[in-house]
C-alpha cells in the first residue's frame, strides 16, 4: 500500500511580508500553499492509496474564512480523486473549551466523501477505509477536557503532572487494546499528534501552545506496527531509524521562524507492507530561505570601534545575491552611544532585494565599576569619582589625564572664587 504522510501545514502563518495584490493573500501564506499544492499534486499524480495529515492545518484555532477556503479547496481535490484522506486534529486545530468545534469540523459535519476526520482516539478498520490496511489515530488530547473528566472520577485533586501521567497511561492502554483488536494479517499504521520521548525539537516553540504531553518511545516503536506517522514537532526525523516500524515526524511544510532556518522541509511517501516498510523522504523545493546574522560593534582587543559602523554591519550580512527573496534578520550588539552611527536607511537599501529585512538593535549598558569592600562613594573626592567615570566609559588614558587636569583646574578655580 502506498501512503503519503505530511503534517503541520500552518497555512495561515503570515508573520512576515506583504500581501499579494492579485489574490489579496499574504505572500507568506502563498508560500505555505505552494508547498501544500506540491503535496496534493504528488498524491494525485502518483495515485497513492492513502493520505495522512497528522494535524495542525492552521496556526490558529479560529482561522479566517479565507484560509479555510484555501485549505478546503486542496482537500476537496483529494476527495474528488477518491483518495482516502485522514485529517488528524492537532493542538492548533482544537479549542480548549469543551464542546467547541475544532478547525476541521466542516469535513466531518458535511460528511465529505473519502475524508475522515480523527478528533478522538480510534481504530479505523480495513472495511471502514476500503483498503487492505488499518489505522490507529491519536489526535491531540485536550488537557482541559480530560482533566474535567478525570476530576469527576477521582477523589483526589489532580495536578498538572498527575493529569499528564493519567493521559499517558490511558492512551497506552487504548493503543494496546487497538493492537489486540487489529487484524494481524494486515498492515497496521499509527498516526498521532503529540510529542514522543526522544524526539528533537526545533525552535518553533513560539507556534506551539501550552505544555506537551510526551508519549513513551516504547508505545510508538511496537513491532506490531508497520508505520508511525507523527505531527506536532517541526524538525524532520525518524525516531526509529533503521528499525521497524519507521517512526517519522516529517516536520512542517514551510519554515515557520528563524529557529527552522537550517531545516529542509519534507513530506513522506511510503510503501507499507506487513513487517516491511520502505520510506521515501520527498524534499519540498522552493521553500523560502531564512537567514540570521549577528554583529558586535567591538574590536578584537575589547575596545569599541566607531569607524564605519554601517560598513561593519553590511559586512556581517551575506552578499546581496544570496539574500535575494530571503527573510533576513541582523541582530546588533553595540554600545549605547553608537546609536546615531547606525545608518538604518543605508542598511535597508543594501538589503532591498530581500523578502523582508529585520534589524534587531541591542544597545549595551556599560558595566559598573565596583568599589573595593573597604571603600564607599562618600569616601571618594569628586576628582576620584570622575576618574572612575572615565574608566567606566573606556576613555583612553592619555585623554583621561588631560580631562582630569582640566577638572582639577576647574575645582581649584571654584575654591579660589569661594574664598
Amino acid at each position: 500500500m502506498k501512503l503519503l504522510h505530511f503534517a503541520d501545514a500552518h497555512i495561515d502563518m503570515a508573520n512576515y511580508g506583504r500581501h499579494d495584490p492579485q489574490t489579496g493573500l499574504p505572500l507568506r501564506v502563498l508560500d505555505f500553499l505552494k508547498s501544500l499544492d506540491t503535496i496534493i499534486e504528488t498524491a494525485i499524480h502518483e495515485r497513492v492509496d492513502l493520505v495522512i495529515f497528522a494535524g495542525d492545518a492552521y496556526k490558529d484555532r479560529t482561522p479566517a474564512p479565507t484560509f479555510q477556503r484555501e485549505w478546503g479547496r486542496r482537500i476537496m481535490r483529494l476527495s474528488q480523486a477518491r483518495i482516502p484522506t485522514l485529517l488528524l486534529v492537532g493542538n492548533h486545530d482544537i479549542s480548549p473549551s469543551i464542546g467547541r468545534a475544532h478547525a476541521l469540523h466542516e469535513f466531518d459535519t458535511l460528511d465529505v466523501p473519502n475524508i475522515y476526520v480523527i478528533s478522538k482516539p480510534g481504530l479505523l478498520t480495513a472495511d471502514e477505509l476500503g483498503l487492505p490496511a488499518q489505522v490507529i489515530g491519536l489526535p491531540w488530547v485536550s488537557r482541559s477536557g480530560l482533566m474535567a473528566a478525570l476530576e469527576t472520577e477521582s477523589a483526589e485533586p489532580l495536578t498538572g503532572t498527575s493529569v499528564y501521567s493519567e493521559i499517558e497511561s490511558r492512551l497506552t492502554a487504548l493503543v494496546e487494546e487497538y493492537l489486540q483488536k487489529a487484524d494481524p494479517a494486515l498492515p497496521l499504521i499509527l498516526t498521532a499528534h503529540a510529542s514522543v520521548q526522544g524526539a528533537t525539537y526545533g525552535a518553533e516553540r513560539m507556534v506551539m501552545l501550552g505544555a506537551d504531553l510526551v508519549l513513551p518511545g516504547s508505545l510508538v516503536k511496537d513491532p506490531r506496527l508497520d508505520y508511525v506517522g507523527l505531527g506536532h514537532i517541526h524538525k524532520p526525523q525518524d525516531l526509529n531509524k533503521g528499525g521497524h516500524p519507521p517512526v517519522i515526524y516529517p516536520g512542517s511544510i514551510e519554515r515557520v521562524d528563524f529557529g527552522e532556518a537550517n531545516d529542509d522541509k519534507f513530506f513522506i511517501v511510503a510503501e507499507v507492507q506487513k513487517g516491511k516498510t520502505d520510506v521515501q523522504w520527498r524534499k519540498l523545493d522552493g521553500v523560502r530561505p531564512f537567514i540570521e546574522a549577528w554583529a558586535r560593534l567591538e574590536s578584537s582587543d575589547g575596545h569599541k570601534s566607531a569607524e564605519d559602523v554601517t560598513g561593519q554591519l553590511k559586512a556581517a550580512l551575506p552578499k546581496p545575491g544570496k539574500m535575494k527573496d530571503a527573510i533576513v534578520k541582523l541582530t546588533v550588539d553595540y554600545p549605547r552611544d553608537y546609536e546615531k552611527l547606525i545608518d538604518e536607511a543605508e542598511l535597508r537599501q543594501h538589503t532591498a532585494g530581500t523578502f523582508e529585512f529585520h534589524l534587531v538593535k541591542r544597545p549595551q549598558m556599560e558595566a559598573r565599576i565596583r568599589l573595593p569592600h573597604d571603600e564607599n562613594i562618600a569616601s571618594l573626592t569628586p576628582l576620584e569619582l570622575l576618574d572612575l567615570y572615565w574608566k567606566a566609559n573606556h576613555i583612553e588614558a592619555a585623554e583621561a589625564e588631560v580631562l582630569n587636569a582640566l577638572a582639577a583646574q576647574v575645582v581649584e578655580d571654584g575654591i579660589q572664587v569661594d574664598k
